[in-house]
């Protein structure tokens, strides 16, 4: 390295480390009866990747080799044999069945986004949220709460909301387990609802929902202490409706999302789509912001 890197002549550079220079000019020679036990090692470690030198050595001795351990620990870090790291498992990401490109809202029942947060009871006891929004009216379409909920639970919320206000034709989530699993893909199959899985790690390409999660962190988990479950979701669902027809959102001109949702209805902001969809205009409200603020 000395004469690599600050070009020392080896004399110099085997001063200043302190080496004599016949060792370092030694030629290591291999013994003859270390390359059959060399052979057999690198093999074990291409057919036995999970095994150590301890194991490796434990089957030499079966194979009929006579040595001991020390020598096989030698011979295995001079082969540059190694266990390799265990790698992370892969989550099975979420397939999308969206037109490719950025999905942006274009009418109520266009978009549904879904995510989870969580809090805790008074005595440590989980808490699950699941929270579902209309990402063009920004309306809170649910807050079910749960010590736990799965996939079959979300499907079970999402048929409700269906039947309430007919399904949706895209549903953005991430790749939770319970978002991509088969049960939800089914529903999503039968409905002919369309899913926009976000990339892993991408927690941005759902911002409406993500903002969502923020205001009912800031303004209700983390100002109220729930003692039991029941409390938790009855304080959940009126702050829902609290939220839906008084939170004024910058997005929607300063106004509440049910009296925007109401105003979409209004003859002025009525189309069709397909003869039972409704399309919003945003010539009919100019000021109207699209963006992601509160």
């Amino acid at each position: 390295m000395l004469q690599d890197r600050l070009g020392l002549s080896e004399r110099r550079a085997c001063r200043v480390a302190g080496q004599n220079r016949s060792t370092q000019r030694h030629r290591p020679q291999v013994a003859p009866e270390d390359q059959d036990l060399r052979r057999a090692l690198r093999k074990i470690s291409e057919q036995r990747p999970r095994w150590g030198y301890r194991r490796a050595h434990g089957h030499l001795l079966t194979e009929g080799f006579s040595l001991n351990r020390k020598r096989v620990q030698r011979l295995w870090r001079e082969e540059g044999l190694r266990v390799p790291a265990k790698a992370k498992k892969r989550r099975r990401l979420g397939e999308s069945t969206a037109a490719p490109g950025r999905l942006k809202a274009e009418y109520p029942n266009h978009v549904w986004a879904l995510d989870y947060c969580h809090d805790a009871t008074d005595d440590g006891r989980e808490l699950k949220f699941l929270n579902v929004v209309d990402e063009f009216t920004r309306e809170a379409l649910a807050i079910e709460v749960d010590r736990s909920i799965n996939a079959e639970e979300t499907v079970a919320v999402l048929r409700r909301l269906a039947a309430e206000r007919g399904a949706p034709a895209n549903l953005r989530a991430d790749n939770g387990p319970e978002l991509t699993a088969t049960v939800l893909r089914e529903w999503c199959r039968r409905g002919k609802t369309d899913t926009a899985y976000i990339e892993p790690g991408s927690p941005w390409q759902n911002a409406y929902v993500e903002s969502f999660n923020s205001r009912l962190r800031d303004e209700l988990l983390n100002t109220e202490v729930f003692t039991c479950l029941a409390e938790a979701q009855v304080l959940a669902e009126d702050w829902r409706r609290d939220y839906n027809a008084n939170h004024p959102h910058s997005a929607l001109g300063m106004i509440s999302p049910e009296r925007f949702a109401t105003s979409l209805r209004s003859p002025s902001g009525l189309a069709t789509r397909g003869g039972d969809q409704e399309q919003y205009s945003t010539q009919t409200n100019p000021g109207l912001s699209l963006g992601v603020d509160r």
